[in-house]
C-alpha cells in the first residue's frame, strides 16, 4: 500500500512562515538546497491545498531557489475555490473531500504522497488516521513576534516514534517519525 508523508518546514518555535522574512528564513544552504534536488519522494504525488499551491505556483513561476523543480511534479490541488486549468501542467484538480480521495488513492495502491505545506489539509489526514510518516525539517531561528501559520494548533494529541534525523548546513534539523493519532494525552 502506498504510503502518506507529511512534509513541514518550520521555526524553531513552529511557525511556517513569518512576515518580513524570506522563503526558508533566509538560511537554506547547499546541502540542504542539494537534498531538495535529491530527495527520494521526488516520484511521490505532492498534494496540496488552494493556498498552498497558489504560493507556490507564484514562487516557481518568480524563480524562488528551489521551487523551480515543483511545476513538473505530479500534483493533486484539493480546493473548490480554483478552477481548471491549472498553471502547472502535472497538477490535478480535485473538489471533493480531501481525505476521502486520499484513503481511495491509498487503498487503490497507485503512488505514494507527499504534502507540501498545506497545513489545513495535513491536519485533516492526520486527524483522519491516514498519515503514515510526519517529516519535520526545522530552521534555526525563532519567529515569535513576526511569525504567522502556527503549524499544530487544531492538531489531536500525537505520538511520534522517531525513524530519521539528519542536520544540514550545520544548522537545518530533520526529524522523521511515524505518527499515532492519540484519544488523549498517554496514561489518562
Amino acid at each position: 500500500m502506498p504510503e502518506l508523508l507529511i512534509d513541514f518546514i518550520t521555526s524553531l518555535d513552529g511557525y511556517a512562515a513569518a512576515d518580513g522574512w524570506p522563503g526558508w528564513w533566509g538560511l537554506e544552504g547547499p546541502e540542504y538546497l542539494a537534498w531538495l534536488g535529491d530527495t527520494p519522494e521526488v516520484d511521490y504525488t505532492v498534494l496540496m491545498g488552494a493556498t498552498t499551491y497558489r504560493v507556490m505556483s507564484g514562487l516557481s513561476a518568480a524563480g524562488e531557489p528551489g521551487t523551480e523543480p515543483l511545476a513538473g511534479l505530479s500534483t493533486i490541488v484539493f480546493s473548490k475555490t480554483l478552477r481548471e486549468p491549472l498553471a502547472w501542467a502535472n497538477a490535478q484538480l480535485v473538489a471533493r473531500d480531501a481525505v476521502e480521495a486520499v484513503r481511495e488513492m491509498k487503498a487503490a495502491g497507485t503512488t505514494s504522497m507527499r504534502t507540501i505545506g498545506s497545513l489545513r489539509l495535513c491536519r485533516s489526514l492526520l486527524k483522519a488516521g491516514v498519515v503514515d510518516r510526519f517529516r519535520v525539517v526545522i530552521f534555526p531561528v525563532i519567529t515569535g513576534s513576526t511569525g504567522r501559520e502556527r503549524i499544530y494548533d487544531g492538531y489531536p494529541d500525537v505520538a511520534l516514534d522517531m525513524i530519521g534525523s539528519r542536520t544540514f548546513d550545520g544548522r537545518i534539523q530533520l526529524v522523521e517519525y511515524v505518527p499515532t493519532v492519540l484519544s488523549g494525552p498517554t496514561g489518562s
